[in-house]
């Protein structure tokens, strides 16, 4: 075999196997609950701090315990905010179904990261990443994402 065959399979090997390293999470953004409206037609924000708080775990992302805590959260939040038992389960549910770090969606546990690093605990410099990109977000986004209507 020729040896551009092996270097095209050691570079896609590399690619796939979650070995490539990114220099650092992006950006801090939030669509707030994402594939799922923001509160009820007479009050079109009633839970959506609920799914900012959670789009910033999901975000900056982590282990797959400090995943199903931010779904409790986001549970325990949308139960706190509305009272609806029913509402508050659907919405876990649907987190913990359609969130997961192998899915290459902007929504993903650790979107904040380029796609492969999976369920990973940050280190003290990706924290202190994290921390700073969040806090120019909050600079220039008083408000955050919610709009009070």
């Amino acid at each position: 075999m020729n040896t551009n065959f092996w270097i095209y399979i050691l570079a896609l090997a590399l690619l796939t196997s979650g070995c490539a390293t990114t220099s650092g999470i992006n950006e801090f953004t939030s669509d707030g609950c994402s594939l799922f409206p923001d509160g009820t037609m007479n009050h079109r924000s009633l839970w959506c701090d609920c799914c900012f708080n959670h789009d910033i775990a999901y975000w900056r992302g982590g282990s797959e315990d400090e995943r199903k805590d931010a779904d409790k959260t986001l549970h325990a939040c949308v139960l706190e905010h509305t009272g609806n038992k029913a509402l508050a389960e659907m919405m876990y549910d649907g987190v913990r179904i359609g969130g997961s770090a192998a899915f290459p969606m902007w929504y993903r546990w650790g979107y904040g990261w380029n796609y492969g690093r999976g369920y990973k605990q940050l280190t003290e410099e990706e924290q202190k990443q994290a921390a700073d990109k969040l806090e120019a977000y909050r600079e220039t986004h008083h408000s955050g994402y919610c709009i009070k209507r």
